[in-house]
């Protein structure tokens, strides 16, 4: 694999999310303002793994889709410097699609482009594969720059 073009310190740099909610481990690709790529290593010992299937362990959807929100949320704070100190909520999705499991040991790639922007919101169309094959689709939107 080659190097992140925006590593763990950088992403802990510009989201607020913490363990165990941060669920982005590097960005591999990145056109600012317009696509990016993240990885998220699936580990056995994530903390809904006990439960969300005991002996059949399947990373909740939800979470996938929200591995996306924050991949694109870093989109947003790298191309736009003016957002440093404020928040991006996640404000809905679309067309929401599940594919396949994730399981432990899969290497999720969060794929997101965005498809509109204005000075309050975006608009992303995403998706996330393992093993080149397609687990989750969505259309994100996140509300940009709410003060915290």
């Amino acid at each position: 694999m080659s190097d992140p073009v925006v590593d763990i310190a950088e992403i802990l740099a510009h989201l607020p999310h913490r363990y165990p909610f941060l669920l982005v481990d590097r960005i591999l690709e990145l056109e600012e303002g317009q696509r990016i790529v993240g990885l998220k290593n699936v580990t056995i010992n994530e903390p809904f793994f006990p439960g969300h299937f005991p002996g059949a362990p399947v990373m909740p959807g939800v979470l996938i889709v929200e591995a996306m929100a924050q991949t694109g949320g870093i989109l947003a704070y790298k191309g736009l410097p003016d957002l440093k100190g404020r928040l991006i909520y996640f404000m809905g999705m679309d067309k929401v699609k599940f594919r396949r499991p994730v399981v432990p040991g899969d290497q999720l790639i969060m794929e997101l482009t965005v498809t509109h922007k204005s000075s309050r919101a975006w608009k992303m169309s995403g998706k996330a594969t393992v093993d080149g094959k397609l687990a989750t689709q969505a259309e994100l939107t996140a509300a940009l720059g709410v003060e915290y």
